[in-house]
């Protein structure tokens, strides 16, 4: 019998990546877990210590206790930084070490950075990288630096300078985690904030730059305002970023001017439409009372959680150019052309095949975990498929359900956040990625389709 030998090279770049995180879940859960990291000097349970830990380096949001009063300075100080290595992803921290102590990076590292970080091409990998640890700090250091004008005020000195440097951090990974329930009370978020213009703009720019991804920042920095020069995938997700945006907004002033936004002076119900547009792509942040949303107003923000943000950025769900793709093709075959051409481009063929797997294997794993859950627990379908879309997109929006659910739906709903993070595509082939497949061609027959 042939002896398999175990070691870090015999593992695929999707695998490395793919065990890490669970490495990095389990180390974050053993530490939540220490009578140390909470207020009463007692362990919270390996479940919900796992559960925060899944949340947090997944830059997910969903919590099963509240972050600011449950957890001491030791607890935020572990979320914070399951936060900043989920949301950049390990494989890129540690190349900051090895270029800060001078190692040399090899072609295997090279190659799991540009899985990391999604980028299009191996060459030019490490200086993309430096340039996206560099701006990461500068970034985050400018919008702790402006959330500190609201909360010194608030909460003193040092404490007005670690919430803004918490906050900052978890709103650019899209991580959606405050501490703001010591003071306003638990599972807040950012309502108190609802009308303040500086906070929800700083966390909406933090929220969009995180989430549009680093390959953009590159054109960006490159061309300036040069659009035309931008690569396709750029020119793609600046696109579908801004329709979604513009678009979401929109539907929630027509949807929610009778629920949550009643009474608001127009200023206010503009500025609750944008974060409320912004933050379901994969933030988790809520600035009005996400339980009392419309049922249309719900839906809405399903979509955009299922939808998520960029590839090779911080955030989740099935990506905009994903999305953008298909709807591309769908338009494209109605028309019955051959091909899409886009900007002065023609996609290539297989962007579909891998838009259609990612969408399928998505929608599967919501559907699947729809049954389990709503099999073991008594509550309204409609928030049970909220949990799951938050979950799978990463984003931790919640109607307020996750403190109800048993052991059963948190291991599911660990499983989507994980899932969601990693890639589920990534996950699949990570499984396939080394095996060697049979390059032959059956005879082809047609079936109806449709």
């Amino acid at each position: 019998m042939k002896k398999y030998d175990f070691k870090p090279k015999s593992l695929s770049q999707l695998q490395f990546i793919a065990l890490g995180f669970i490495i990095m879940i389990f180390i974050g859960a053993v530490l939540l877990n220490l009578p140390i990291s909470s207020r009463n000097g007692e362990s919270i349970g390996f479940i919900d210590a796992l559960f925060t830990s899944t949340s947090a380096s997944c830059v997910t949001g969903l919590i099963p206790t509240d972050t600011g009063s449950h957890w001491t300075f030791f607890g935020h100080l572990i979320i914070i930084c399951l936060i900043q290595v989920g949301g950049l992803g390990f494989i890129s921290i540690g190349v900051f070490f090895a270029i800060i102590l001078r190692r040399k990076i090899g072609l295997r590292m090279r190659g799991l950075l540009k899985e990391s970080i999604s980028s299009l091409e191996i060459a030019g990998v490490v200086k993309l990288t430096k340039r996206i640890l560099y701006g990461t700090v500068l970034i985050e250091c400018i919008g702790a630096a402006l959330l500190a004008i609201r909360f010194i005020p608030e909460f003193g000195l040092l404490k007005g300078i670690w919430y803004g440097i918490f906050h900052s951090i978890s709103a650019f990974c899209n991580a959606g985690f405050d501490l703001l329930g010591v003071k306003y009370g638990k599972y807040c978020s950012l309502t108190p904030y609802c009308s303040d213009w500086l906070v929800n703009l700083v966390i909406m720019l933090l929220i969009i730059i995180g989430g549009i991804g680093f390959v953009v920042w590159t054109d960006v920095i490159k061309y300036k305002f040069r659009f035309s020069k931008y690569r396709l995938h750029s020119k793609i997700a600046i696109m579908m970023t801004l329709i979604l945006i513009i678009s979401g907004a929109l539907l929630f002033l027509i949807t929610e001017r009778d629920t949550v936004f009643k009474g608001m002076s127009l200023n206010t119900k503009v500025l609750a439409a944008a974060f409320s547009s912004v933050t379901p792509r994969t933030a988790g942040f809520n600035s009005v009372d996400t339980a009392s949303l419309s049922n249309s107003g719900k839906l809405i923000t399903m979509m955009l959680m299922f939808i998520g943000g960029c590839p090779g950025s911080t955030a989740g769900g099935i990506k905009t150019t994903t999305l953008f793709v298909l709807w591309a093709y769908v338009c494209a075959h109605i028309q019955q052309k051959r091909g899409v051409d886009v900007f002065n481009r023609r996609l290539a063929e297989d962007a579909v095949k891998t838009a259609a797997t990612i969408l399928s294997i998505n929608l599967s794993l919501v559907l699947i975990a729809a049954v389990i859950i709503s099999t073991v627990e008594s509550l309204d379908m409609t928030d049970i498929m909220f949990e799951i879309c938050s979950a799978m997109g990463t984003s931790g929006m919640s109607t307020g359900i996750t403190r109800q659910l048993g052991n059963i739906s948190k291991m599911v709903l660990i499983a989507l956040m994980y899932l969601g993070r990693v890639g589920s595509l990534s996950f699949a082939l990570s499984f396939t990625q080394n095996k060697k497949m049979p390059n032959i061609m059956q005879p082809a027959e047609e079936i109806n389709i449709g």
